[in-house]
């Protein structure tokens, strides 16, 4: 019995490795991009071509996307953020690396762990919504694979940019606004939402986001959001529209996801350190004494 018990604690020592954590931020970035790309699969392919609408794509399915990607954010973050923190976004990671004291060295793992997760919730969508699809793009008279379907899975930039600099300064932007919502959700000497709340709190944030600033560019503020579904449309088939990404009159947009959005969480992490944190410190705030840490997330204390 005590050998079996021995075998049983060794098999599982990895859990308190860091391959927990880079399994934690794998499933909740999978979460996340299989209900959010899931939720655009549902408003542009699944909805119009079920026969339970009027087949057409309204306006008002923004509203429908953009609710699904905050839902999407919460139950990743409640999937993963007990472990991890379910940082679920590279933005999110270096952020904390830069501002937090997150170490450099996880960087890398979470990083790819993320991406790996997007990849692989991009593929459980188009096994469920293939057909869908390919009835879209008929019904649209275009070919299979077309680049008007490349958008369930990746973003791209409106119709009226013909240069790089519209969507960059959108996913900075968007991103920027993102990260100042995380540190301010996570920092305990502000307002720290308690009963775990957090998520629900950054979920409505990333609502907020799509509906103020998301038709310029789509909205990524999160590099594996589109880069792992890029990658996975790319190999399905979708060829230059999803790598290098031929996109409106732009002709290699795979970049933007990718640059500006960190660029964007550095930003916003400076940003709300100087105009916040730092005020905080100087006036002596206490930290809520109610709140403690597990993973990255506060919680009630008992």
């Amino acid at each position: 019995m005590a050998e079996a018990t021995q075998a049983g604690t060794r098999r599982g020592d990895w859990r308190n490795t860091q391959a927990g954590e880079l399994l934690s931020e794998f499933l909740g970035t999978f979460v996340l991009i299989a209900f959010g790309t899931g939720v655009v699969a549902m408003a542009v392919a699944g909805l119009p071509q079920s026969g339970r609408g009027d087949g057409t794509i309204s306006n008002g399915d923004w509203l429908l996307i953009t609710f699904g990607w905050g839902m999407a954010v919460i139950m990743g973050v409640y999937v993963a953020g007990g472990i991890s923190g379910a940082h679920i976004n590279p933005a999110v990671t270096i952020a904390l690396a830069v501002r937090r004291g997150f170490a450099w060295s996880k960087v890398p793992g979470y990083i790819v762990a993320q991406f790996l997760g997007a990849f692989v919730g991009a593929a459980l969508v188009f096994l469920n919504y293939r057909d869908a699809i390919s009835a879209a793009e008929e019904a649209a008279g275009v070919g299979s694979k077309d680049a008007s379907t490349v958008g369930i899975f990746v973003t791209g930039p409106a119709q009226y940019f013909d240069d790089y600099w519209g969507p960059v300064i959108s996913e900075i932007t968007g991103t920027a606004l993102l990260i100042i919502i995380v540190f301010a959700v996570i920092d305990t000497m502000n307002i720290p939402p308690k009963a775990n709340l957090g998520a629900v709190i950054i979920g409505f944030g990333v609502m907020a986001i799509g509906m103020s600033f998301g038709a310029n560019s789509g909205y990524a503020i999160n590099p594996a959001r589109d880069f792992g579904p890029r990658i996975f449309t790319w190999m399905a088939g979708w060829g230059d529209s999803a790598m290098p990404g031929v996109q409106g009159n732009l002709s290699a947009y795979w970049w933007v996801p990718i640059v500006a959005p960190v660029i964007g969480a550095v930003i916003g992490a400076f940003i709300y350190d100087f105009l916040i944190n730092d005020v905080l410190k100087a006036r002596h705030k206490p930290a809520d004494p109610d709140l403690v840490q597990r993973g990255e997330v506060a919680e009630d204390e008992l």
